[in-house]
């Protein structure tokens, strides 16, 4: 829609300029930095980052009314880089000129209602929030959208000619990577570490593809961020992980986006999403606080976090109820089919912790849950999903697990309604499916397969008949006319269908 259809008192505010005033706050010691350098964590003490509005006062001054008028005229107007997670512009990255925002079509994800037979094998309504269906397939390019921004921004500002941007994945976040990088060629190189042997093929062929330089590196995970982390501090390099705090600002569209679809009245939900290195339920709790506090919403959702009892790190510390006596220890991690959450040692942990002690202060009362769940339930609940017209993957399967077990446990209550992520589209876990239909899981992931949830194809070939179609040599007159009739016949057998 053109702007001068808008009505005249909407006008002004629909397409931003700059006119934010952006810090990096280090989460430690709260020394604040300037944005005009590429920093990953604290000079003086070594903790990770967050960005700081030092004007967010003036979002406040316009009221949540008109910043609801703004969003939902705004999802109308026809410019390219509004269109994705910069509708909310002046909440993610306001100093980047909108001529250097990314946008390869990421945000604006699905929210699919469960069916009634699955929302009565839950035990409650919910939603899906299919972020598969982002460019990449994966939630990650939310934030990759924010920080590739702010990199063109910022090569731009200061002549950058020559670039080179890392990141350690478990899949998701070097398929993204790599792709938002190749949107920017002409001076970023792409490179991605990843544990080798520990990503589906699918994840491996996405930065191939993409054209990244990619690395193997024995180990897991954390292992990979360790050399990256190593490379970022003594190289001139980019990092792209979610150790990136522009990272985390872009993934805070997932909120904006759930209160917009529920016309911001998001008190009755809860929103579950697995956790991995933390910097997605970092974002999703942030991206409501500044929502609330700017009048957008009037009450907080309630957040559950779910990790596999293989990676279970932020669920132990926050099984100690009190906070004077927590203490973050990672673990070691075993294999587990949420690939993309096999993480011992959360780089946002430290966020974490601040950000869900200031939502529930916030909220007045306990709103942030961890819950855990085993690699089985994971599978069947994924399998399950996807019965009923979903296409979750194995982390949308561990959603929906954590879901079932934040309603046994009384977190989630009756009359709630769930919001559950699906981080990454299947077809990305389709091996995890295939071992599950054909049980050939190595023993220490302990997920059998239940036998009415499986699956395999039948091939059909009627035994009477003497020829068959072949490729380059289709069968002609009766020998078709037999072929057809045989072949239906087996099929309306097995099917067990009645003639008309």
């Amino acid at each position: 829609m053109r702007l001068d259809r808008f009505p005249e008192d909407i006008r002004p505010f629909l397409i931003p300029e700059p006119n934010g005033e952006m810090v990096y706050k280090c989460v430690g010691c709260r020394s604040e930095l300037d944005i005009e350098q590429l920093l990953y964590t604290c000079p003086g003490c070594g903790s990770v980052l967050m960005l700081e509005d030092k004007k967010a006062d003036r979002l406040q001054a316009v009221g949540g009314d008109q910043w609801r008028r703004i969003f939902d005229f705004r999802r109308m107007l026809n410019v390219q880089a509004l269109k994705g997670i910069f509708r909310y512009y002046e909440f993610i990255a306001p100093v980047i000129p909108l001529d250097q925002i990314i946008y390869l079509g990421e945000g604006h994800t699905p929210l699919v209602e469960a069916n009634p037979r699955l929302k009565k094998q839950v035990g409650a309504d919910f939603y899906f929030k299919n972020d598969g269906l982002n460019p990449s397939a994966s939630f990650k390019d939310r934030g990759m959208a924010c920080a590739l921004s702010f990199i063109n921004y910022f090569a731009a500002k200061h002549k950058v000619g020559n670039l080179l941007a890392v990141c350690a994945s478990t899949g998701d976040t070097s398929a993204s990577a790599a792709l938002y990088g190749s949107y920017l060629e002409d001076f970023l190189r792409s490179a991605v570490l990843l544990p080798h042997g520990k990503v589906t093929p699918q994840q491996l062929a996405q930065p191939l593809g993409s054209g990244a330089k990619v690395f193997e590196i024995p180990g897991v995970f954390d292992d990979c961020m360790k050399v990256v982390e190593n490379l970022a501090e003594n190289y001139h390099v980019a990092l792209l992980n979610s150790k990136n705090s522009w990272r985390i600002l872009g993934q805070e569209s997932f909120s904006f986006e759930i209160a917009q679809d529920f016309d911001y009245e998001v008190g009755d939900k809860a929103v579950v999403l697995p956790i991995g290195n933390a910097g997605n339920i970092t974002a999703v709790m942030s991206g409501f606080l500044k929502f609330y506090r700017a009048g957008i919403i009037k009450s907080l959702p309630k957040i559950v976090g779910v990790q596999s009892e293989h990676a279970d790190p932020v669920y132990r510390y926050y099984l100690e109820e009190d906070e004077s006596r927590r203490t973050f220890v990672p673990v070691t991690v075993k294999p587990s089919v949420a690939q993309a959450a096999m993480i011992g040692n959360p780089v946002s942990m430290p966020r974490v912790i601040q950000i869900a002690r200031a939502y529930n202060q916030t909220a007045g009362e306990k709103r942030i849950f961890v819950v855990q769940v085993t690699e089985q339930e994971i599978m069947d609940s994924m399998m399950v999903a996807n019965r009923n017209g979903n296409v979750a993957c194995t982390q949308g399967g561990e959603s929906m697990a954590g879901f079932r077990k934040a309603i046994e446990k009384g977190f989630v209550r009756r009359g709630e309604t769930g919001i559950l992520d699906s981080t990454a589209h299947m077809l990305k876990f389709v091996t995890f499916q295939d071992m599950y239909f054909q049980d050939t899981f190595p023993p220490e992931f302990g997920v059998r397969p239940r036998e009415e949830l499986k699956n395999a194809p039948s091939l059909i070939r009627p035994g009477k008949l003497q020829r068959l179609p072949q490729p380059g040599k289709p069968l002609q007159g009766e020998d078709m006319k037999r072929f057809i009739d045989e072949t239906v016949a087996e099929i309306a057998r097995i099917l067990s269908l009645k003639k008309r």
